[in-house]
């Protein structure tokens, strides 16, 4: 005996076989059934003209049997999701390029609705033995993003991109942040022109490519503050100055005021006199470049001081544990460091060594001043 149940949208009965059946009517006037029969359960019949009602409110709806609009190859999507979108030139280089090495030789020609989640997890495999996990992480993360702008303009239904943690790039190099004493012995072994940027580096938090679009108009010694307001990278061989990596990147520095008398030095003695003369110029006169005069005399300091290990870009880390160092909020650090999200900023704590000794120490001072009484007196009885 077949049952029916009054519903909003389609109908379902249970036939004699036990099976269900589901239809709707709509929009070409005529009463549908599913193509594939009939459905084990009920709950499957629901999904079935659910998903056929949310076909019809999108306007994605099909009769059966009518042609389905042409599919593009990943390759011509790929084009118009770079075209379509405002990026970096930095960034918009580096996609270009995972592009070009990883993700077209693979996918080009393949019609996105060819793209499956098997084909993705064994090309990633596959990946991971030619190349570094950093590649293979952007790569997938690349590869994955275009695919979800697919399903949001309902080229796909889902995203075939499934590999469990495969967009994020696991850091295998422990950072050691330099102590005071290692930035001492780097600062005082740098050339004249260059010790500054080690210093703001350090004690700002400032990345390379900030240094070296700094110039003079950028510094108020009256407010003892620098402002970050560009950065320059550099794309195919040439110098692109734009804003710094994100949005919270164009802010101000205060600059600790032991370091003050070291700046008026600075563009006393090494800055031109012009308003947009740089901080620190190349032999060239133009901007540095990380692979430059700056690099090599950044590695004989970083020798001097027993840290070959140690990268420019370490400095950076440096200032934000100092920083951390000082009681800063979560907040604070993410606008003195130029970050948007929190996870970016708690990238750059760590724990300074022996700390966990101080404040040990300084909760025994808590004790010996009487300022924490251990044993509460006990209120008296009634």
């Amino acid at each position: 005996m077949s049952r029916r149940r009054r519903r909003g949208f389609g109908a379902i009965r249970r036939l004699p076989s036990g099976r269900w059946q589901a239809s709707y009517v709509r929009p070409d006037e005529v009463r549908h059934s599913c193509p594939g029969g009939t459905f084990d359960t009920r709950g499957d019949a629901e999904a079935w003209l659910a998903a056929a009602q949310t076909a019809i409110a999108n306007q994605n709806w099909r009769a059966p049997g009518a042609k389905r609009p042409a599919v593009p190859t990943f390759g011509e999507y790929a084009d118009a999701w770079l075209s379509g979108h405002t990026l970096r030139p930095r960034t918009r280089a580096e996609y270009r390029k995972l592009l070009a090495g990883h993700l077209r030789p693979e996918f080009g020609e393949l019609r996105l609705d060819e793209i499956t989640p098997a084909r993705v997890r064994v090309w990633h495999a596959y990946l991971g033995t030619t190349t570094g996990p950093t590649r293979q992480a952007h790569a997938y993360g690349l590869l994955r993003t275009i695919m979800a702008t697919a399903v949001a303009d309902d080229v796909l239904t889902a995203n075939p991109c499934r590999v469990r943690g495969a967009g994020q790039v696991r850091r295998k190099r422990n950072i050691r942040p330099a102590t005071l004493a290692e930035l001492g012995v780097i600062a005082d072994a740098m050339p004249d022109r260059y010790r500054l940027a080690v210093l703001l580096a350090a004690w700002c938090g400032l990345r390379f490519g900030e240094l070296a679009e700094l110039r003079r108009s950028d510094v108020d010694l009256e407010r003892g503050v620098v402002e970050i307001a560009r950065a320059v990278t550099v794309v195919d061989g040439e110098y692109v100055i734009g804003p710094p990596k994100s949005d919270a990147g164009v802010r101000e520095v205060a600059i600790p005021p032991h370091l003050l008398p070291v700046v008026h030095e600075h563009l006393r003695e090494q800055t031109g006199p012009s308003r947009e003369a740089l901080l620190f110029p190349s032999p060239a006169g133009i901007q540095l470049r990380s692979d430059g005069a700056l690099h090599r005399d950044f590695h004989a300091a970083r020798t001097a001081a027993a840290r070959p290990d140690l990268r420019f870009h370490d400095l950076r880390h440096t200032g934000a544990t100092l920083a951390a160092a000082t009681g800063a909020t979560l907040a604070e650090l993410m606008r003195r460091l130029g970050h948007s999200t929190p996870v970016a900023a708690m990238r750059y704590q760590h724990a300074v060594d022996d700390r966990d000794h101080a404040i040990a120490d300084a909760l025994s001072d808590f004790h010996l001043a009487r300022v924490v009484e251990l044993h509460p007196a006990r209120k008296a009885a009634r």
